[in-house]
């Protein structure tokens, strides 16, 4: 870059997905300033890129001054004390109607807190969810940014050269609304995330329960769904990797066979659930997907249960229907995965009427086609629902999800007694399913629920035919 020039935008922290989204905005013929805390990396990154359109500068306050006005300043950094600490070394160096642009994972309460602190210093706070791991930071993320409408429209020129394209060459960004919004809706993504990759180790884990089918088997039936209604970027990696082999052993032994099985996470799915809590929402499949993370981290504890209770060696479970079988399986898959999303979709319809965000729904759903870990082809199905209905309350009201509900309702239940009859925990199979019921149960238990709560506590109850709240007198109650 030439001397004296200022840079078009600025990117504090350069691990993977910093460097690599920092490529991707100077791919796309913008001026970039550069700034990490540890300057080995600013070293590294810079002998690599040296003859790019990069400033590498190695104080907060060069880096500052290294950008045109106003300032836009990506923070591709840790969540939590991190970044309030940068914000708060950044201030004194900033200038009314800059902007401070928040990518990392962090929790949307976080997010509100910054943007209202910054609000005082008229200065713009965005909170941005990025979504597709180190290849979309390089090559094009799912981008969903919130905070002030203005500050996001003065960016947002950068953020649709950088994010992905769907096959129609929509860009994958979109303005989600103010404060904590754009968070919000990365958090839901990944919870949502966390329910499909759950849904498909269950389905795994079935298959290989049956006789005559081997990995390279179930890899070729994973690419096949994929072919169909399942098209998605989870089920095409999951028929990849179940075609690799230990690279550090031997070398016709499946790596999925020798890697533990022990799920770790980052928080975000709890977050979705703890949520779902707070604001009253049923995020059944997603929260029972976070529980089966932590049950498989338990995995002393499993292995001692399994010699005390299981039965001496689980079999391979011979088929007659094969095929059958197996496209029940797909049915039960597509169906669950319906459910989940329809209730990741309720969860934002329900946080935005409590948050005044006024979420645009359909509009969600398209900027998740691609770039981002669920990009999948049924997310267009979405968009027209919600185009065609955009007070749409639920995923099962419209006619294409309540058509598909309809028909494959019966292969999650079979597929759910094989999996009872013969040992295989099917959490998320389970959740999905007791959700569709509770959902088109005109009456359910509750009733009684209520009398209990009045017996005891005296928390009153409604009634069905006259309105207003009641107390019964139970007489005592020993």
């Amino acid at each position: 870059m030439k001397e004296n020039t200022l840079a078009q935008f600025g990117i504090i922290g350069l691990g993977v997905m910093g460097s690599n989204i920092a490529l991707n905005v100077e791919n796309k013929g913008f001026s970039v300033s550069v700034y990490n805390y540890t300057e080995d990396l600013t070293n590294i990154f810079m002998n690599k890129y040296s003859e790019k359109n990069f400033i590498f500068t190695s104080s907060l306050q060069e880096f500052v001054n290294s950008l045109e006005k106003p300032r836009k300043i990506l923070l591709m950094i840790k969540a939590g004390k991190p970044t309030d600490d940068t914000i708060d070394r950044l201030i004194p160096f900033l200038d009314k109607d800059d902007i401070v642009i928040d990518g990392g994972n962090t929790n949307f309460k976080d997010t509100i807190k910054r943007n209202n602190k910054l609000k005082n210093s008229k200065i713009n706070f965005i909170g941005m969810g990025v979504s597709g791991g180190e290849y979309g930071a390089l090559h094009g993320p799912s981008l969903m940014p919130g905070g002030p409408k203005n500050a996001v429209d003065n960016i947002m020129p950068i953020l649709k050269k950088i994010a992905a394209k769907a096959k129609d060459n929509v860009p994958c960004v979109s303005y989600i609304g103010p404060n904590g919004a754009g968070h919000y809706v990365k958090m839901i993504h990944n919870g949502i995330e966390y329910g499909d990759e759950e849904l498909i180790c269950e389905s795994f884990n079935i298959l290989q329960h049956i006789n005559g089918l081997n990995t390279k088997d179930i890899a070729n039936i994973f690419s096949s769904w994929n072919q169909g209604e399942l098209n998605s970027y989870l089920i095409e990696i999951t028929a990849q990797i179940l075609t690799k082999h230990d690279d550090l052993g031997d070398s016709k032994t499946p790596i999925v066979d020798v890697i533990l099985d022990k799920a770790n996470n980052k928080g975000t799915g709890k977050w979705s659930s703890e949520n779902a809590l707070d604001i009253e929402a049923p995020q059944s499949v997603i929260t029972e997907s976070v529980f089966a993370r932590y049950i498989s981290m338990l995995k002393d504890d499993r292995i001692k249960a399994s010699k005390l209770i299981s039965k001496e060696k689980q079999q391979k479970v011979q088929l007659k229907e094969k095929e059958s079988f197996i496209e029940s399986l797909r049915k039960a898959l597509f169906f669950s995965k319906i459910i989940s999303y329809a209730q990741g979709f309720n969860q934002m319809q329900t946080a935005s009427q409590k948050y005044d965000w006024h979420l645009n729904l359909g509009q969600l759903a398209q900027i998740w086609r691609s770039g981002c870990i669920i990009r999948a082809q049924f997310l267009q199905k979405i968009t027209d629902a919600f185009n065609k209905d955009k007070d749409l309350n639920n995923l099962l009201f419209d006619d294409y999800f309540l058509q598909i509900t309809k028909n494959y309702n019966q292969a999650v239940r079979d597929i759910i007694i094989f999996a009872i009859q013969n040992e295989i925990p099917v959490p998320a199979f389970s959740a999905a399913i007791s959700y569709y019921d509770s959902f088109k149960s005109e009456k359910l238990p509750a009733n009684l629920l209520q009398a209990q709560r009045d017996l005891f506590g005296a928390h009153t109850f409604e009634r069905t035919d006259r309105p207003g709240h009641f107390h019964y007198q139970w007489g005592n109650n020993d």
